[in-house]
């Protein structure tokens, strides 16, 4: 567990002029609890502690920085704007998704469909198929083993009543996802326009009408945050489920 040596729960954690903010008190810092939370400080010190070659490198081995497979142009992620992290503090803003990342949705997406294909990412296109196959993108773009133990803890924030995304937890069926919400601003100690994200998908590989879904919602600063998109996405999967 990245960081989790001494550390119960903080509200805010500094380094010199740095400080990262978490939103939800809970007790154990681990992987699972992080995820549960959306713990910033935990990913912050995972980032530091990984170490700014090592993120670029499966980063890059994640599809960042590449031209996405599509039948539309699209543009590519990013996690810095120069070749590299140039400083300390844009790689621990990085663990947590901040700092200089820019994700492509449809790649956020696809990054997702390695969890239900042992650590594969799948192709993704446009058009209906009424019998498609899949085709590999990237290859064990992540291990097996880390997909599976991913996966566990990513239904945890869709199952556990504490969990961020729980607003779209179903007794019918088993989902997992991930929230998150991007503040756009200048500078540490301002405030800026929210984006918030959520990505869920069913987890069952027998599911007879599987689904993968992924939002991003403008200026959510003063409608829940990334809970917002949540609730936006529960809708949606009750219209899908016709529930």
């Amino acid at each position: 567990d990245f960081g989790a040596s001494g550390l119960s729960w903080q509200k805010d954690e500094s380094w010199g002029n740095y400080k990262v903010t978490t939103l939800h008190e809970y007790n154990g810092a681990g992987l699972k609890n992080a995820l549960i939370f959306s713990d910033n400080i935990y990913f912050a010190k995972a980032a530091l502690k990984i170490g700014a070659d090592t993120f670029a490198k499966q980063l890059d081995k994640l599809g960042f920085g590449q031209d996405i497979p599509f039948d539309i142009g699209m543009t590519s992620s990013q996690y810095s704007n120069g070749d590299t992290f140039e400083t300390e503090v844009q790689l621990a803003d990085s663990g947590y998704g901040q700092g200089q990342v820019l994700a492509n949705p449809l790649h956020l997406a696809v990054m997702y469909t390695a969890f239900s294909n042992s650590g594969s990412m799948i192709t993704p296109y446009l058009i209906y198929k009424d019998d498609p196959s899949a085709e590999v993108w990237i290859n064990q773009a992540i291990s097996k083993e880390h997909s599976s133990l991913l996966t566990e803890d990513l239904k945890a924030v869709v199952n556990n009543p504490a969990g961020s995304g729980y607003a779209a937890h179903r007794t019918d069926m088993e989902l997992a996802g991930k929230t998150g919400t991007a503040e756009l601003k200048s500078e540490q100690g301002t405030t800026g326009q929210e984006i918030g994200w959520f990505s869920v998908f069913t987890t069952d590989p027998s599911a007879s009408k599987p689904v993968l879904l992924t939002s991003m919602v403008e200026s959510v600063e003063d409608k829940g945050g990334s809970t917002y998109v949540v609730k936006k996405d529960a809708a949606v999967l009750d219209s899908y489920f016709g529930s």
